[in-house]
């Protein structure tokens, strides 16, 4: 996998940090971005490393970091859209922000990044988009409302094998991975007892649990149009 160029957003935190650290570790040249993927201090731009800041939700970030991409590394082979957020809250409690929030960053953040590369990886007849989503899409749970949040994720399920037939005849695969309850900034330790019972494992995922599943769809040439899982069983069922 050295020499392959890859984009991860929400880079600067979480999933994706660990995710940008780990494919600059294992040889690949990456632009990461987030709205401060330059002013966090969580990265630093290196000769394999760019960081470009913006917001997903906006069809210029995606221009400019596809453009970073191409100026920087001549081409695009991996695509993580791992910027995400989940607002769990009664379906009826929700706001027209929470609405607009949620489809900002999950559904136009997806849309305008996924066409860009896509784009750039029809052009090369290879490429791979990996899409960081949430178990709860498959498993919903009771003492979990977040319908709206489901409703999006869920969406981009439906999209991940719609793209996968597509976009097959010109060598591109697209998979995602499920995450379940991952210990990452968005939840405060105080929560993670609670956390611990979403799983039949009764525990947390890390995020390098994550970070595998992602090195290893990249790595399996033959997998499209996959959900993997990653939640300790929790999609399986009731336990």
């Amino acid at each position: 996998m050295a020499g392959k160029v890859a984009i991860v957003t929400g880079a600067s935190s979480g999933i994706g940090l660990g995710l940008t650290k780990t494919l600059v570790e294992r040889g690949y040249s990456v632009v990461g971005t987030s709205r401060g993927a330059t002013k966090s201090g969580a990265l630093s731009a290196s000769s394999r490393l760019a960081l470009v800041d913006g917001d997903v939700g906006e069809a210029s970030t995606a221009r400019r970091v596809v453009d970073a991409a191409l100026s920087r590394f001549g081409r695009v082979d991996l695509l993580v859209n791992n910027a995400g957020t989940f607002i769990s809250k009664p379906f009826t409690d929700y706001t027209a922000e929470d609405y607009a929030t949620l489809l900002s960053t999950n559904v136009a953040g997806f849309f305008h990044m996924t066409q860009a590369v896509l784009k750039q990886m029809v052009g090369q007849e290879s490429g791979h988009v990996v899409n960081i989503g949430t178990s709860l899409a498959r498993q919903p749970m009771a003492g979990v409302p977040g319908a709206l949040a489901i409703l999006t994720k869920g969406g981009i399920e439906a999209a991940t094998r719609a793209l996968a037939i597509e976009y097959a005849p010109h060598g591109v695969r697209v998979n995602t991975v499920a995450a379940g309850a991952i210990d990452t900034p968005m939840h405060t330790p105080d929560k993670h007892g609670f956390l611990e019972t979403m799983s039949p494992a009764n525990r947390v995922g890390t995020v390098p649990e994550v970070v595998d599943a992602v090195l290893y769809l990249d790595s399996a040439g033959f997998v499209s149009g996959e959900i993997l899982h990653v939640d300790g069983g929790a999609h399986a069922g009731k336990w």
